[in-house]
């Protein structure tokens, strides 16, 4: 089995105690931290945005993901690299000029990502896995926590994976929605290699890095009974 990585999503932390919770996940050697980053016109919801990176790169080591659920996301995309994103994820229904956007991510040293949500064809990927370091497959229809994982995002993982397999390319499949030990396990065996961790792991208002090291645990055994 191969290495997984694991994202934790700021969404979903303890915003009162978010210093004390980058430190527990930064001991327990989580992966990357997560930015939903929401306008409330792509998405029905408003959080976070540019200081709340910056905050984090104030207080931790970890890399930091930005995840633009935003429309015209080309107008902010200097601002992200500036608060310290070691990589941007743009979703591709937002529209903008996708190709041009990731490749000023790529050239500004920054690693480049692209989402899709559950009902978006994968086909609509084909011209950009070229240039992405990431494809991160929405396993629920973006803009809350606490939804239940759509039962279409197990194949899709498993189409896109063969995709990319014959394709001969090394971009990495990232999922974000109701990533419980179950759901991760099978969407790992699918091909996902990237978790994104929320209120279905990994905050549930305990100590995120003790959560994080079990759930680690949990979903390589699980793995194995699959």
């Amino acid at each position: 089995m191969g290495k997984l990585t694991y994202a934790a999503s700021v969404m979903c932390a303890n915003l009162m105690r978010l210093e004390t919770d980058l430190s527990s996940l930064e001991t327990a050697q989580c992966d990357e931290l997560h930015f939903d980053i929401m306008d409330g016109f792509f998405v029905p919801n408003i959080t976070l945005g540019l200081d709340f990176v910056r905050a984090a790169k104030s207080v931790c080591s970890l890399p930091c993901n930005a995840h633009l659920m935003i429309r015209d996301a080309g107008r902010y995309l200097d601002r992200f690299v500036d608060a310290g994103s070691d990589s941007i994820t743009l979703h591709l229904e937002a529209g903008g000029h996708l190709h041009r956007n990731l490749m000023r991510i790529r050239e500004a040293g920054v690693s480049p990502g692209i989402a899709i949500n559950p009902a978006t064809p994968l086909t609509k990927l084909d011209y950009l896995l070229d240039h992405v370091d990431r494809v991160l497959m929405m396993t629920v229809d973006p803009g809350y926590a606490g939804q239940k994982i759509i039962p279409s995002a197990f194949e899709r993982v498993r189409i896109l994976k063969e995709n990319l397999d014959h394709r001969k390319l090394k971009t990495r499949i990232e999922v974000d929605g109701n990533i419980s030990v179950t759901n991760a396990a099978k969407l790992a065996n699918a091909g996902a290699t990237i978790f994104v961790l929320g209120t279905a792991s990994i905050f549930q208002g305990g100590d995120p890095g003790e959560a994080l090291s079990e759930f680690r645990r949990a979903v390589d055994a699980k793995r194995l009974c699959l």
